[in-house]
């Protein structure tokens, strides 16, 4: 079913634009923080807390159905955890993990939406890798993106990082559009063929994530409802940006710098 893609407007692309930057900011301070025998709810309270006082609210808390609501601001998704990792006092970073950090924000009735990859202390070279290479696949995919373009050119771009360095690429997770919804129209692959589906037109908004585990592809969802864990338990990095498409190119609306590896 063909779903329709919102065309911002310049009002709406400036406030998206202020949405991107406070999370961008709020997202660095947070990975700034991360350090062996940190817990991981001190991150999602200085999250929080930090929005709040950007005049934000988080978009985070809250979201999915009223029997399960997701309970935190910030994912911590740590090793083998893809994505939705729930932080807790439980939760303890150790010296060589790797840990996602994912967040969105509401912020005068629009959202902004980011992620990262980021090692706790030393990490073996092996992990260094795989958040590099995951970074590396959403720049590069960035990097096509323009007025005129398929949405298919993106999501290859995506796939060729992870086909180039033997990495798998999380299939039932996806990239999305966004804007006065968390997650609107269109839904993104990280696969997929060049010249083929939706064209980009410029003045759309939507946020590229590419997710590589290590080893296989195949995820599944823990008994909490949230976390998303790679099935054979090997290491999985993720990163997102926020992007704007134009008639040369792309502006990255959580504009900032993701800190590479």
């Amino acid at each position: 079913m063909n779903q329709k893609v919102s065309i911002k407007s310049e009002k709406e692309i400036k406030i998206m634009r202020q949405a991107g930057q406070i999370l961008s900011e709020i997202m660095n301070r947070v990975a700034q923080e991360v350090r062996p025998g940190l817990v991981s709810s001190y991150l999602d309270e200085l999250a929080e807390k930090l929005i709040k006082d950007q005049g934000a609210q988080p978009a985070f808390k809250g979201y999915g159905s009223k029997k399960n609501p997701f309970p935190a601001t910030l994912c911590v998704s740590v090793n083998e955890e893809v994505v939705h990792g729930i932080p807790s006092s439980e939760k303890i970073l150790q010296e060589g993990d790797i840990v996602g950090l994912d967040c969105g924000l509401k912020y005068q009735g629009y959202f902004s939406d980011m992620a990262m990859t980021v090692p706790v202390g030393k990490v073996s070279k092996r992990k260094l890798k795989l958040m590099r290479v995951t970074r590396d696949a959403l720049y590069q995919a960035i990097s096509v993106v323009k007025a005129g373009v398929s949405l298919g050119t993106v999501s290859a771009a995506i796939q060729e990082k992870a086909v180039e360095n033997n990495l798998g690429v999380v299939r039932n997770l996806t990239g999305h559009g966004i804007g006065k919804e968390l997650h609107e129209p269109p839904v993104i692959l990280n696969y997929g063929r060049p010249r083929t589906g939706l064209i980009l037109k410029e003045g759309m908004t939507f946020c590229l994530e590419p997710m590589f585990n290590q080893g296989d592809w195949a995820v599944k969802t823990k008994e909490d409802g949230w976390t998303v864990v790679t099935r054979d338990n090997s290491c999985s990095a993720h990163f997102e940006h926020m992007i704007l498409v134009t008639k040369k190119g792309s502006r990255i609306l959580t504009k900032g710098t993701v800190p590479s590896s």
